[in-house]
């Protein structure tokens, strides 16, 4: 049976809601029909489609200008974090459990400003999409993109990635390699007829260890690069010299620099070895410049800091929109047992929607 959603209720009661309807990667499919119902009985003002599990919404007032708002339903798997468990009161209660703030806390905030904003000054879009925690191929931005690209047009998009409730602009790009050395097998009691790949490796994590990332200033914004082993592959068998080893990269690099150009770092940084791109995709710009961003980092207060990540915010970037992220919670407890949430966050961050917005 579909959960019922109240959309009129504190956001905080929406995201202990929310919360409690389980929405791993892949089954999203309960919670995208509480979301579906909710919005087609209780925002009549809005136009709403279902796209797999993914639900849209959106004004179709004729304003100057259109914001953006997603979020994504799913959750990486429960670890024994549900159901909701609250803690403190008032002021200082604290939502606790999976997808509190990975991105339940702002996914409540989106539903709440979608039916209580009849008349919003920007024409205003609402995306609830799956799959965004596993495989890049699988999000549903990229099915909503094929087949809904309209819903994805705008002047701003804001997604709601926990953000510690204060803007997170732009986010860096990653890219992820594979560096290869090859050798020749040997019995380990004659490894002198050998070639030992391992060891051919140790070049590959001193250049490594010895490696400076840059930290560019972008929007008077302080971004943080870095390089770092991730994996490490290799062996045939316990009294067997190895004749392959794979060390496994990955590259974060600050949005001033585009996909080519931190392949072709990557590939200096290992000149002579045998460099295989794995997974890649585009930082975005914080674009703290446009006049709409402006506006909204002046409605949250505080100062903008750099998002130190990838977020689908380069999705809407790459579409030439100005995307930051803005939600409750903190990004250093996602996907964490302890992911938990304080409700100040969420009510301030359905606040600054309002105001903005509204």
């Amino acid at each position: 049976m579909t959960a019922r959603l109240d959309l009129t209720a504190d956001p905080v009661e929406l995201t202990a809601a929310l919360v409690d309807i389980p929405s791993v990667s892949e089954a999203e499919a309960d919670l995208a029909d509480s979301v579906e119902q909710a919005l087609r009985r209780q925002a009549p003002h809005l136009e709403v489609v279902r796209n797999g599990d993914a639900v849209l919404a959106r004004t179709n007032l004729g304003r100057g200008s259109r914001v953006v708002l997603a979020g994504h339903l799913d959750t990486v798997p429960i670890n024994d974090n549900l159901p909701l468990r609250r803690t403190g009161s008032g002021d200082d209660e604290v939502l606790h459990g999976c997808g509190t703030v990975d991105m339940k806390g702002g996914d409540a905030v989106m539903l709440h400003v979608a039916a209580a904003l009849t008349e919003p000054r920007h024409d205003l879009t609402f995306v609830f999409y799956d799959c965004e925690e596993i495989a890049a191929e699988r999000n549903g931005l990229n099915r909503i993109e094929r087949e809904l690209p309209d819903w994805l047009a705008g002047d701003l998009a804001v997604v709601g990635e926990p953000s510690n409730a204060s803007i997170e602009a732009g986010c860096q790009g990653t890219l992820r390699v594979e560096v290869r050395t090859r050798g020749r097998r040997a019995h380990t009691a004659r490894a002198w007829m050998g070639d030992n790949a391992i060891h051919a490796a140790e070049p590959v994590l001193r250049r490594l260890t010895e490696y400076t990332p840059r930290q560019p200033e972008i929007d008077g914004l302080r971004f943080h690069e870095g390089l770092q082993a991730v994996r490490v592959e290799g062996g045939v068998a316990g009294n067997v010299v190895p004749d392959s080893c794979v060390v496994t990269v990955n590259h974060r690099f600050a949005p001033d620099t585009s996909l080519a150009e931190a392949e072709t770092h990557v590939r200096e940084v290992f000149d002579g070895f045998d460099v295989t791109v794995v997974d890649a995709s585009q930082g975005a710009l914080p674009g703290l410049s446009e006049p709409a961003t402006a506006e909204l980092v002046r409605a949250a207060g505080g100062d903008p800091v750099a998002k130190l990540g990838w977020t689908d915010v380069a999705r809407f970037a790459a579409r030439g929109l100005p995307a930051v992220n803005f939600g409750p919670g903190s990004p250093t407890l996602a996907h964490t047992r302890e992911e938990n949430v304080a409700t100040g966050d969420i009510r301030h961050c359905a606040d600054v929607l309002r105001r903005f917005l509204g």
